[in-house]
């Protein structure tokens, strides 16, 4: 079956389970009350790529997909826009922010090609009163903090708003720990908290310019922390102990026995480069 037919085939799925004999759960759905099940599947899907398990990402990309192609049926049966209508504009919106690909338009660097980009987006929505949006207009409210930071970063950089070069990157990050130590000092919580946010969002920055993407970077670090933990679990058990009733030398001795395996037996995955 070629990708049109398969297209075509969960087409026909979601107008059977959304007939008169069809489900009733699927029936009661709107767009509205799909959308913690988009972002659940976007975020197993993520999870499937960054494990590299390809069986199960293809599952997830089919999950997804499912959804999308269930809220556009909904759409097109409330009369307000059909899955053409959804890709049509895709397609036209990839044209117009590729001038380099689809026109004559010459780009020199990356850094070149994503200001176009933004620059494009931007003349394509306006306000009341036709003035462009504003740099950060589209950026989605619900991202986790993290990726939100980067994406500011990113975008601010874009608009040339950030410091000039390297180095003065890393003299605000350490001007910013700095702070931070003073307001630990002080013992003034509220600051220790602004000043310690305030870290954090540098550090996005400083990670953004050694081509690093903080969340990422911070997920396959949770990922390798929970594994290691896991193996010092199995090895603590192996040898007929608990982890509970073992001292900080002994734990850290598992640590390092498990970091040591781990290392032989799960590379690092490949960083999630810059967009």
């Amino acid at each position: 079956m070629n990708d049109s037919a398969a297209l075509d085939s969960l087409l026909q799925v979601i107008r059977r389970l959304l007939g008169p004999d069809g489900c009733p759960w699927d029936r009661k759905q709107t767009p509205r009350s799909l959308c913690d099940y988009v972002i659940e599947e976007a975020f197993e899907l993520v999870e499937a790529i960054r494990a590299e398990n390809h069986a199960e990402t293809r599952e997830e990309v089919g999950d997804v997909l499912f959804l999308l192609l269930f809220i556009s049926e909904l759409s097109a049966r409330a009369g307000r826009f059909t899955l053409a209508e959804a890709l049509e504009e895709s397609a036209a919106k990839m044209i117009r922010r590729h001038p380099h690909v689809f026109a004559d338009t010459a780009i020199s660097c990356q850094e070149e090609l994503l200001r176009n980009w933004e620059r494009i987006k931007r003349g394509e929505k306006k306000d009341d009163e036709g003035r462009p949006a504003g740099i950060f207009d589209s950026l989605p409210r619900g991202l986790p903090p993290l990726l939100r930071a980067y994406r500011i970063h990113s975008k601010a950089a874009r608009a040339g708003f950030t410091w000039a070069t390297d180095q003065e990157a890393k003299a605000q990050l350490d001007a910013e720990w700095a702070e931070l130590e003073e307001a630990r000092a002080a013992g003034d919580q509220a600051r220790i908290e602004e000043e310690f946010g305030d870290c954090l969002f540098t550090l996005v920055e400083w990670g953004r310019r050694l081509g690093v993407k903080a969340n990422a970077a911070l997920d396959r670090t949770n990922a390798r922390f929970l594994l290691r933990f896991a193996a010092m679990e199995e090895m603590a058990r192996a040898q007929g102990r608990d982890l509970a009733d073992m001292d900080l030398a002994a734990m850290d001795a598992l640590w390092r026995e498990a970091k040591t395996r781990l290392a032989r037996a799960v590379p690092d995955m490949a960083p999630d480069m810059e967009e």
